[in-house]
């Protein structure tokens, strides 16, 4: 499957962390959401980072507050969570990032991981590259298989999960192997978190000379330890650039659960890395000559009285 050359219309998802009385619940929202992006004329739905922890509203009450024990119990509903979004996948003929969930991999260890599914119903994961302090220190959930790039008849996407976006060389790394877009997925329980993603998401976008597209979890869950609050806006960000908005925020949501559409144009973003205002893409390597030059250090304070 190639990367396709065309305007693609995107849904990114600002979407709540609900309690579900029984897995159907999980199914039939899924289903909701879908069918709505899907009948708005949306080719690739992107939903955020730890969405599936909804499922953990079904666990006994025993394990609902203990932060490892969800992990374990999570397991089971794997199987069934992801052939849900395959289902839809396949039904509406869209190309969808799920929402991430706890997954054990074959050395017991636990990993952050979303599922891309395509039309015809492939599915690959993308895991969480970088953990943050409380997923490292107070959950036990870690780094899992490297950068992947996808392509699907939505494009040649990557996927840098929530703290994956603030560090530069990831986002670098994927479009210089031909990603036309990059997903952004998050969970961010405050809005210096959310503010940390968004701001590194239109830094990426300005960087690389690519469009970013931001999901969110949002709304309360406190019967969860782990996704309690969730703070954020559905984002698309643009270059700041010909055709694109000056600020580079080409879409953002307000503060109710929903979905955010756009349509963009990916030639004419790739094009911009060729003809735009500036030359951010191709002039990257020229931060590493100027420094291979060496850091004069200046002492101006030193004493200034002869001044």
């Amino acid at each position: 499957m190639t990367s396709a050359c065309h305007r693609v219309t995107v849904a990114t998802a600002q979407y709540p962390i609900d309690r579900l009385r029984r897995f159907d619940d999980f199914v039939d929202k899924a289903n909701r959401w879908v069918a709505d992006a899907a009948g708005r004329g949306a080719e690739l739905l992107v939903f955020p980072e730890y969405g599936g922890m909804e499922l953990t509203s079904l666990l006994p009450e025993a394990v609902l507050g203990d932060l490892s024990a969800q992990l374990e119990a999570l397991q089971p509903l794997r199987d069934d969570y992801l052939a849900t979004w395959t289902g839809l996948a396949r039904r509406h003929a869209v190309t969808l990032l799920t929402p991430s969930l706890p997954w054990r991999v074959d050395d017991d260890r636990y990993v952050n991981r979303a599922w891309l599914i395509t039309p015809d119903g492939r599915a690959a994961h993308q895991d969480k590259q970088i953990m943050t302090r409380f997923e490292n220190d107070d959950w036990g959930v870690g780094p899992g298989d490297g950068l992947r790039l996808f392509d699907t008849p939505a494009g040649r996407l990557g996927v840098l999960i929530c703290y994956d976006c603030e560090f530069p060389d990831l986002a670098r790394t994927l479009v210089e192997a031909g990603a036309d877009l990059l997903l952004v997925p998050s969970c961010t329980d405050t809005l210096a978190g959310y503010h940390r993603v968004r701001l590194s998401a239109q830094a990426r976008a300005i960087e690389q000379q690519v469009a970013v597209v931001h999901s969110p979890t949002v709304g309360e869950a406190p019967w969860s330890p782990a996704v309690d609050i969730n703070t954020g806006h559905a984002a698309v960000y643009t270059p700041c650039d010909h055709g694109f908005p000056p600020d580079g925020i080409l879409i953002r949501g307000d503060d109710a659960p929903g979905w955010q559409l756009a349509t963009l144009d990916l030639p004419l973003i790739r094009a911009l890395r060729e003809r735009g205002q500036v030359n951010n893409f191709h002039d990257w390597p020229h931060q590493h000559s100027r420094l291979a030059q060496g850091l004069q250090h200046l002492d101006l304070a030193a004493d200034s009285r002869g001044y």
